[in-house]
């Protein structure tokens, strides 16, 4: 009897020792994959990464309001008046020079596309803007990768050293492959900026790129102006109050509902839009936003590697 007691506290310490561990053990294991998430707790897809951030930027006119209409700031932290003039009726781009010039990368989307892009656009929105719109140049339509240097965060270089990122940029293009990507949705931000917003279909993904700009150019800013995962492009800036005879907006409510039943429109005309993106481009930018305003600049082209096999 004692023997069969004795047995029966060993097996009920060995449980709870058992027990007690493996509880240790379970919440470590939990501490750990908070702190250090697996690839498969984290692992969120591309597209819906894409598609949260294209959600919260077409939340941003309903946020913020019209801004544009009060000549507010651009996406770039630029005030409109700073880009912009309009002189008898008419828009023009107000060109500041770049000290030092920026030296950005983006995939460039050829004509082919961009002009059939326009065309859809500017009959829908001509008639209430008339002349208080700058419509992106349909031979310029492009998607930010990665800057060598930009304006918040400059880093100058010299003749030498800018050849040397153009080559190590060449390089990397070698090695990606081009894009096939769909229009997901149009936005309009508080700012005014008409943004075309993609998903990428096959090809190299923008993260991909990013991260091996990122590596070839290790001078770059630390912190660029856009999410890895964005693959967006201007399509045209708007810059003051539909024509009065068009349509009355007597209230910030009536601005948005109206702008919001505008990009219905273009989405409906536009969404599903397919291309195919072919060149990278090395761009020095001697005038501020010299790619959106028809500015100075010098272009590096690369034909996206795979392009050629």
């Amino acid at each position: 009897m004692h023997h069969l007691k004795t047995a029966a506290l060993l097996w009920l310490i060995s449980a709870l020792l058992f027990f007690s561990l493996f509880q240790m053990a379970r919440r470590n294991s939990d501490s750990t994959r908070r702190i250090h998430p697996s690839a498969s707790d984290s692992a969120i897809p591309i597209s819906d990464r894409r598609s949260a951030l294209y959600e919260k930027m077409a939340r941003d006119l309903d946020e913020k309001g019209p801004m544009f209409l009060k000549h507010g700031q651009t996406s770039q932290s630029l005030s409109l008046s700073d880009l912009f003039t309009v002189k008898d009726g008419s828009v023009a781009p107000v060109l500041k020079a770049a000290d030092p010039p920026v030296r950005a990368n983006v995939l460039y989307l050829s004509s082919h596309y961009s002009l059939r892009i326009s065309e859809a656009l500017k009959p829908i929105l001509d008639p209430y803007f008339d002349k208080l719109i700058w419509f992106q140049n349909s031979n310029l339509y492009h998607f930010s990768m990665f800057h060598a240097s930009h304006y918040i965060s400059p880093v100058p270089a010299t003749q030498d050293e800018i050849e040397a990122e153009a080559a190590a940029v060449g390089a990397v293009v070698e090695g990606l492959c081009p894009l096939k990507i769909v229009l997901d949705r149009v936005v309009l931000t508080s700012t005014g900026v008409l943004l075309g917003c993609w998903q990428v279909v096959s090809g190299s993904d923008p993260m991909t790129i990013r991260a091996k700009l990122r590596t070839a150019l290790p001078r770059a800013p630390e912190n660029q102006l856009y999410d890895d995962a964005i693959l967006h492009t201007s399509f045209a800036r708007l810059l003051g109050e539909p024509k009065a005879s068009s349509v009355v907006l007597s209230s910030t409510s009536y601005q948005i509902h109206f702008f919001h039943e505008l990009v219905d429109r273009i989405n409906n005309k536009l969404q599903g839009f397919e291309a195919v993106v072919t060149e990278l481009w090395y761009v020095e930018e001697f005038d501020v936003l010299a790619l959106a305003l028809n500015g100075r600049m010098k272009v590096r082209k690369f034909q996206l590697g795979c392009a050629r096999h």
